[in-house]
């Protein structure tokens, strides 16, 4: 008898109960990370401002399809708009001749954090760039 009783346990189908709510949907998730990784265009191809339009239009047509893609996309647009007025400054500086030695650190700051924006946005993570100032609430 203890067999049988067993075996019905086994067999039926238990699904785990959670009580958190569920994380941003998987398109959610893509259209976020599609909002940081458009920034690395204006690192690869030089021009910022090539960066900073992406994202803004990217986060201008899909800010209504999800809170986590509102948020990581502003995120994403306050961070390019930190990027831009940092790298003008290094511009300027280069007259002085330290704009140089600071431009290329803050280009591989750029893209480091902005690869690790993209997966964490994948894993439906929110990301906080550090050292960006924040425009857009």
């Amino acid at each position: 008898m203890e067999n049988n009783e067993s075996k019905n346990v086994n067999d039926a189908n238990f699904e785990p109960v959670s009580n958190e709510p569920a994380g941003p949907s998987r398109t959610e998730r893509q259209w976020a990370m599609g909002c940081h990784l458009i920034g690395l265009c204006g690192l690869l191809i030089p021009n910022l401002v090539l960066g900073l339009a992406g994202t803004l239009v990217l986060w201008l047509v899909k800010r209504e399809d999800g809170a986590f893609v509102d948020q990581q996309g502003k995120e994403a647009l306050n961070f390019q708009i930190s990027l831009f007025i940092y790298a003008s400054i290094c511009l300027f500086l280069i007259v002085i001749g330290i704009g140089l030695l600071l431009l290329f650190p803050l280009i591989i700051f750029g893209f480091v954090c902005i690869i690790v924006a993209g997966i964490k946005a994948s894993e439906g993570v929110a990301f906080r760039y550090p050292l960006c100032i924040r425009f857009i609430k």
